[in-house]
């Protein structure tokens, strides 16, 4: 198998030596590399007609679909920058980011048509609307949009260094962060993992099914997605994750790889069927974005008897980028699974103070990356850029922890504070400016707090205003209404005074101490 310079060239090699294979299959539709090479053709040559220039970003609103993938390709044969943006946020934080990215063409999954049309109003460089699976009245549906158009590659010069995806991460300001990520990011990582022949869990067939049941707008969706595609496999598209239907689509479709986060795992083997559920094609499951406890990643490796593989990495590394290997999930469990692993062939890690300098094994500090996959910058956000990656190609990762002597890495704290909730990031920025303004609250902060579901449990430690009384409920319904539902606090505690240091800023550590004790 050839290098591919950019992710238009997956499809065209594929074609050209299994044609017949199938690439995709969602809800019965199948798809093969012939079909998704011609299909994602047609794709470039429909956005460059409308005027849907190389380097602009071209918006995807919709749940996960095989549809999205042809569209993730042919924008990348345009030279167009394809933006997911996450369903589950609520409108306005998705017209944020929609409006931030310039959108020029705007693609809208079923339930999302509305949103589109109110959101279209607020883009004046918007060119084209296209909706995925109901027609509309005034914009071209899917289908028959693709069709219209030439199953020729197009002539666009894309380079490895293009932008190929821009992917959203919440802000410490609560102002979302565009993560652009290079073709080459994506590629170069693909190749130098498969040239390491050494690393069992990461050999690929093309006679391998994958499931993508993570939502795209997160790199462990679409990233899986073109990793399955890059080995030339078959991936099964989940619209969302269900328990029952992965549990099918494990049995059925006889899925050998897949990932996710350990929320998914949790309700998964908690779904009556799992134990009866025949795993026996499932060759490894990855999970990562959040710690497992040690007693669900036990029960989980009984229930599926698969071989497990921690992953650690963020969007700003274009996915995974340190490991722990299935040979290192041993029942009883041993102190390295309490580690993340160790760095991936083209990755480096280190731990650095607040000064920058690197620290010695044990020593706690702030976990940083170089690699070939670390992203280009922020979307227009160069400060935020620069505060993230030093002159020498350091990453920060914003999560606080150490090195063993033998490389590695162990997770204990978030620097910056993030909430990880069913593998969703949440900044307590967010959520607190989603319920300061309540006529109830006088100051507010919010906090994770440990969950045996999802990880960490939203909560808002509130202070109330003299003489109001604090309804939880009418809390939460507005929070709601401003964020999303994964960000809206499942919990609530009622404090006199939030602790402070010196400076003013909320010692949340001693808060979570407080709450969790």
């Amino acid at each position: 198998m050839p290098r591919f310079a950019t992710l238009g060239d997956i499809t065209r090699f594929h074609a050209g030596e299994r044609p017949q294979a199938i690439a995709l299959s969602f809800e019965g539709r199948l798809t093969t590399y012939e079909e998704l090479e011609a299909h994602s053709n047609r794709v470039a040559q429909g956005l460059l007609a409308a005027g849907v220039e190389p380097g602009r970003r071209v918006v995807y609103l919709g749940r996960n679909s095989d549809h999205y993938f042809e569209l993730l390709l042919g924008a990348g044969k345009a030279g167009t920058i394809i933006t997911p943006v996450n369903w589950r946020l609520a409108l306005p934080e998705i017209a944020t980011i929609v409006e931030d990215c310039r959108a020029t063409a705007l693609f809208a999954g079923e339930g999302f048509e509305a949103m589109a049309e109110e959101i279209a109003t607020r883009l004046p460089d918007l060119k084209l609307i296209v909706t995925m699976d109901e027609p509309h009245a005034d914009w071209p549906f899917y289908p028959q949009w693709r069709d219209w158009h030439d199953a020729i590659r197009p002539d666009v010069a894309v380079t490895p260094d293009d932008i190929a995806i821009q992917l959203y991460t919440s802000g410490t300001t609560g102002r979302p962060k565009g993560a652009m990520i290079r073709h080459r990011n994506l590629l170069d990582m693909l190749d130098t993992l498969k040239a390491a022949t050494d690393i069992a869990w990461n050999v690929w067939t093309p006679d391998d099914i994958s499931l993508v049941a993570t939502p795209v707008g997160h790199i462990g969706g679409s990233g899986w997605g073109i990793t399955t595609f890059y080995h030339g496999a078959k991936a099964v598209v989940a619209r969302e994750f269900d328990p029952r239907r992965v549990l099918d689509y494990i049995e059925t479709e006889r899925i050998s790889k897949f990932a996710l986060v350990p929320s998914a795992i949790h309700i998964l083997i908690r779904d009556p069927r799992a134990r009866t559920t025949d795993f026996s094609f499932l060759k490894h499951l990855l999970y990562g974005s959040a710690p497992i406890p040690p007693a669900l990643l036990r029960e989980a490796m009984e229930v599926i008897g698969c071989g497990f593989v921690q992953v650690y990495g963020m969007t700003e590394t274009s996915g995974a980028v340190v490991a722990l290997p299935p040979e290192e999930h041993t029942l009883p469990a041993t102190p390295r699974m309490s580690s993340a692993g160790k760095a991936l062939p083209g990755v480096e890690t280190t731990i650095l103070d607040e000064q920058g300098r690197h620290l010695p094994p044990h020593a706690v500090g702030e976990i940083a990356i170089r690699t070939i996959a670390s992203m280009a910058g922020y979307w227009n956000m160069d400060d935020a850029t620069a505060a993230t990656i030093d002159a020498d190609g350091w990453l920060r990762t914003g999560d606080a922890g150490f090195m063993d002597q033998d490389g590695y890495v162990y997770i204990r704290d978030r620097v910056k504070d993030m909430i990880i909730t069913g593998g969703e990031n949440v900044y307590p920025a967010e959520v607190e400016g989603a319920l300061f303004g309540h006529p109830a609250i006088e100051d507010v902060v919010a906090i994770g707090l440990p969950h045996e579901k999802w990880g960490e449990c939203v909560t808002a430690v509130i202070v109330p205003k003299a003489g109001a009384a604090i309804d939880p409920d009418d809390i939460i319904a507005h929070a709601r209404r401003r964020i999303a539902g994964f960000k809206t606090p499942k919990r609530i505690e009622i404090v006199n005074e939030i602790p402070r240091n010196a400076a003013g800023k909320a010692l949340r550590r001693e808060l979570r101490a407080r709450f969790t004790s």
